[in-house]
């Protein structure tokens, strides 16, 4: 019986049982959360072990950011309840368990964007190294907007006004972003970059009269290393704004270009000459032939028009072939007794008829 009423004894207003009890409610959820926690993380990691969606490492990376330290803050609220507190305690009871519980939400978001990222990021560094610098970025800005939101969304629950914050934030946002709006655009450039990916690392591009390959891609600028060896510096904003012409993701090169032969050349034999050189052209490997035609008669020579396609996109192959082609041609046309073109005038000069003597006045006063 003493034990009995040793319980019943008050404390703060409650009896020593209510407290025991309180308590066991707190310990009881912070042990079970525990207990769940091991379990989930010990069963989705092996799941995630035989599956080769990302989904479930990504929650088993959240489980594992569970902090029981936190848990029982808001354990502790709930078994106060069994409790009859001071009106001053009980709000200051649930503003703790408000905040534990918003820092523990963010530990799982951010336990989830940074498992994505870092998931984006480890593909990328294989490829990509300046587009895994990016996505670095990417990654604080999304924190840095998800612990924004969740304090937000703590304050207004612990009965703060964020209407005024908020517009607060909005025409301070307003204010910054004027001050600093080259570099957003050019950060947000480069997400663009990042996502649409128009050139990679060691692309070939020309950029108004500029060109050269990507040497990198960072958050405010591109760099492009110039065939000259100078480095070529642009703003990544300018870059999208500009025409950009991407050799590297070319798949096969058009080539046109044009011969003249002398006017002399018969007739006949100019009808032979597309014949030869389509002959000449289908004889090279990696070259697909179109078209060949007399096409023009120019100021000092009977002109054709080519046109063949190089079935690989290396530069260098397209002028070796080009090379062999124009050779062949070189060759081909000469054998015939065929001679180029190149620009002459021929003056005609046509002899005057001479003059007639005027004839002779007649003497005064001869009739």
């Amino acid at each position: 019986m003493e034990q009995f009423a040793s319980l019943d004894s008050l404390l703060l207003d409650n009896p020593l049982r209510d407290w025991l009890a309180a308590l066991v409610i707190a310990l009881a959820i912070n042990v079970f959360v525990g207990a769940l926690k091991w379990l989930s993380k010990a069963r989705l990691a092996a799941i995630a072990q035989r599956t080769a969606t990302p989904f479930d490492d990504s929650v088993v990376m959240a489980v594992g950011r569970t902090q029981q330290g936190l848990v029982l803050l808001v354990s502790l609220y709930i078994g106060s309840h069994y409790l009859t507190l001071p009106e001053t305690t009980t709000p200051v009871l649930r503003g703790i368990a408000v905040i534990a519980g918003f820092c523990q939400l963010g530990l799982w978001g951010g336990a989830m964007i940074e498992f994505w990222i870092g998931r984006s990021k480890k593909r990328a560094l294989e490829a990509d190294p300046a587009t895994a610098t990016t996505l670095g970025a990417v990654k604080f800005m999304a924190l840095v907007i998800l612990w924004t939101m969740l304090l937000l969304l703590a304050l207004d629950n612990l009965g703060v006004n964020v209407t005024a914050l908020v517009a607060g934030l909005g025409v301070g946002g307003i204010a910054v972003a004027l001050a600093v709006q080259n570099i957003l655009g050019d950060l947000f450039a480069s997400l663009s970059i990042v996502v649409d990916k128009p050139f990679v690392l060691g692309d070939f591009v020309i950029v108004d009269t500029f060109m050269g390959n990507i040497e990198h891609i960072g958050l405010k600028t591109t760099r492009i290393r110039s065939l000259g060896g100078e480095q070529l510096v642009f703003a990544n904003s300018d870059l999208l704004k500009s025409r950009l012409r991407n050799y590297q993701r070319m798949q096969e090169r058009r080539v046109l270009f044009r011969f003249g032969v002398l006017y002399s050349t018969d007739a006949d034999e100019l009808e032979r000459i597309p014949e030869r050189v389509r002959e000449i052209i289908i004889a090279q490997q990696d070259v697909r032939f179109d078209r060949a035609h007399f096409c023009n008669f120019g100021a000092s020579s009977l002109d054709f028009e080519v046109v063949y396609w190089v079935l690989d996109p290396d530069y260098v192959r397209y002028m070796d072939l080009h090379q062999q082609i124009s050779l062949g041609i070189v060759r081909a046309l000469r054998a015939a007794g065929v001679g180029f073109a190149f620009p002459t005038q021929t003056v005609h000069i046509e002899s005057m008829p001479a003059e007639r003597p005027a004839p002779a006045a007649p003497a005064p006063g001869s009739g």
